[in-house]
């Protein structure tokens, strides 16, 4: 006769286990091979030898009986399983379930949520409740169905969606069949954000159709712009590049320059330098999604226009531009004085 397998093999777990461990072990098993959900030919055996391993497992005494002396620990001490007080012995699914008492040496709220996550239906099985279908208390456990699941996705949007909010569509798998929700973007969102769609998630399960739906999560991410960019460490500051000429940068000018909406004639400082910000207030982007619930101003990003120096090609400059360009060098100081440059040393600083 083949020996019985070790309790913590059976439940997965290691002989050091908690107690949690334990009970999360077996709420999985449970929900598994519970024989009104899993159909195979050896589910009710691999079910019934689950329990009797919880049911000594989860118990203190019982398990340290066990610990020392194995399958032997029924004997070792009073009553235990088959042996008087709470039944015990092998479990099947006729004398686990029935019509008749709970679960030995099991907590029945405890059991109740296990197969109510299973079924939906506070802790009945669709053939009858293997438990009596009784709460704590004795009072018959309500039938009501369990919320659906939520569905997660991805929501790709362009940058002036996210600037601007708008509508966007995505195609899920709900409830057997693909189906299109809409999504409303507010303005401001930024770049890995979640938008919720309240009860476009997965239908309820269980008895009835009168539950609640899941919820359609859907992560942002937005595309790039071919001239607009979000500060990273200011996402509400819109910045652009502003490309210059050495004479614009040197003498100062006059530049119209498009914002995310309209245009604006931006003045250039004479003596502008390559990474200036030139700001425009209170240009930048909206985000509605922090406005007050007071009815309060949501906050505003600015505008800044970022100076590009471009300098000429070699190919278009005449020689003549080539000439000026060369005495006006031999004229200008060199930028190059001070730590860490020491102009006509050769040497860098120690």
């Amino acid at each position: 006769m083949p020996s019985k397998s070790d309790y913590y093999d059976i439940l997965g777990v290691s002989r050091s286990a908690s107690e949690d461990d334990i009970k999360r072990a077996y709420r999985k098993l449970a929900r598994e091979y519970h024989p009104d959900v899993n159909k195979g030919e050896d589910a009710a055996k691999k079910f019934a030898e689950i329990s009797e391993a919880y049911e000594v497992l989860s118990d203190a005494e019982k398990r340290s009986r066990y610990d020392r002396f194995g399958h032997a620990y029924a004997g070792t001490a009073g009553p235990g399983p088959g042996q008087g007080g709470r039944p015990g012995g092998t479990y099947t699914w006729s004398n686990v379930g029935g019509s008749g008492g709970g679960m030995p040496g099991f907590d029945q709220d405890d059991i109740g949520s296990i197969f109510e996550e299973v079924f939906g239906v506070g802790g009945r099985s669709p053939g009858g409740s293997p438990f009596g279908g009784r709460t704590r208390g004795g009072a018959r456990a309500r039938s009501r169905p369990m919320r659906g699941e939520d569905i997660t996705t991805d929501l790709h949007i362009t940058f002036m969606t996210a600037v601007r909010g708008g509508n966007e569509s995505v195609r899920v798998q709900r409830g057997g069949s693909t189906q299109t929700i809409d999504i409303t973007v507010p303005p401001g969102i930024e770049d890995g954000k979640k938008l919720r769609v309240r009860g476009a998630g997965h239908p309820a399960r269980g008895a009835g159709t009168t539950g609640t739906a899941g919820d359609l999560i859907a992560t942002v991410h937005i595309g790039k712009h071919p001239h607009f960019r979000r500060d990273s460490g200011k996402p509400l500051d819109v910045l652009i590049d502003l490309p210059l000429t050495i004479a614009e940068a040197t003498l100062g000018t006059t530049v119209n320059v498009p914002l995310l909406k309209g245009s604006v004639d931006l003045t250039v400082p004479p003596g502008s330098q390559s990474g200036q910000r030139l700001r425009v207030r209170g240009h930048g982007i909206c985000d509605t999604t922090k406005a007050s619930k007071k009815g309060g101003t949501p906050p505003t990003g600015d505008f800044y226009a970022v100076i590009k120096i471009v300098t000429p090609a070699p190919g278009d400059l005449t020689q003549p531009d080539r000439q000026l360009i060369e005495e006006l060098g031999e004229r200008l100081p060199s930028p190059r004085t001070g730590a860490p440059f020491f102009e006509g040393s050769g040497e860098s600083s120690p």
